[in-house]
């Protein structure tokens, strides 16, 4: 195996860089702090729940979801393991 050249400038610049690389995240991370922002710029949120006005379901065995009109179940295809996740809300009982 030969000998490579100039192995103590190529360790200085490879230190070099990493310096130069924790010197900029350190400098985003002051710059994030003075203005009040939090985290990496990560973009909009998106929203990850059904539309509005419909019921979405979960069955753990073909991991899939589905979203069905309200108060409608998905097929009863074996197995019938669907697992509401859309919050609903209790409907207030009308008192005559």
């Amino acid at each position: 195996m030969s000998r490579r050249r100039n192995y103590g400038f190529e360790r200085r610049r490879r230190e070099d860089l990493r310096k130069a690389r924790q010197e900029a995240k350190q400098q985003r991370k002051t710059e994030r702090d003075a203005s009040g922002a939090a985290g990496p710029e990560m973009g909009e949120v998106q929203d990850a729940g059904a539309p509005e006005g419909r019921w979405e379901w979960f069955s753990p065995s073909r991991s899939r979801t589905v979203t069905t009109e309200p108060k409608t179940r998905p097929p009863d295809d074996p197995p019938n393991d669907w697992v509401l996740l859309t919050d609903v809300a209790e409907e207030k009982k009308e008192e005559d």
